[in-house]
């Protein structure tokens, strides 16, 4: 059986290599691109994100990576995001009092944890959600966070007759997002690709699901 295709989105956001490594080793044939045609025609796009909302959406941007992931959903094929590639999803950021459009996949708003310590950094349990397909054999483990954002809500209401969004949460003196599977989108605010053996789980889960 052939590998399922997936392409990293080359952007200038995030370790595009470690995540790349990863998914060879959950078992996709990957590439590193930004090209139209490569993201349009992969089996799954894999969207990374490190540093500020704002610089991740400017760089989305320029290399029209809002217009691609939109249109593979239009169509049905499936995205995953990770990190500030899963906050980016949401409506917007607010980030050190700085308000930034994001894509809009999902109704809300991205802000500051409330912990005392920030950032959130290291080992982290979640509480995952039922049915989760993302979780399969790993909804027991721990993953790696190095945040300081999130969303701390879900305001998407149900879509009969669609299926209800899987929501995954975690705690760091208060709930917010780790995890969403919705249709062909899903996403985590955690690295699946730094999370050591649970992570490789996760990302053949999501590979197998393509």
């Amino acid at each position: 059986m052939s590998r399922k295709s997936v392409v990293v989105l080359d952007y200038g956001s995030g370790n595009i290599h470690s995540a790349a490594k990863a998914l060879e080793r959950a078992g996709a044939s990957v590439a590193l691109s930004r090209d139209r045609g490569a993201v349009m025609e992969a089996d799954g796009l894999f969207v990374p994100g490190v540093g500020a909302f704002s610089a991740v959406m400017q760089q989305l941007s320029s290399v029209r990576g809002d217009e691609l992931i939109d249109r593979r959903l239009a169509g049905g094929r499936p995205v995953l995001g990770v990190c500030v590639g899963m906050q980016v999803l949401f409506d917007r950021g607010i980030e050190r009092g700085v308000e930034t459009d994001g894509l809009g996949e999902w109704p809300g708003t991205v802000a500051q944890l409330s912990a005392p310590v920030l950032p959130h950094m290291g080992w982290n349990s979640i509480e995952a959600a039922d049915g989760s397909v993302l979780f399969d054999g790993v909804r027991d483990e721990r993953f790696y966070f190095v945040h300081s954002n999130a969303a701390q809500e879900w305001l998407l209401p149900p879509q009969s007759p669609l299926p209800p969004p899987r929501v995954t949460w975690a705690d760091h003196e208060g709930r917010f997002i780790a995890a969403v599977e919705n249709g062909p989108l899903s996403a985590t605010q955690f690295h699946p690709e730094k999370s050591g053996e649970a992570g490789l789980r996760l990302l053949e889960n999501w590979i197998r699901s393509l």
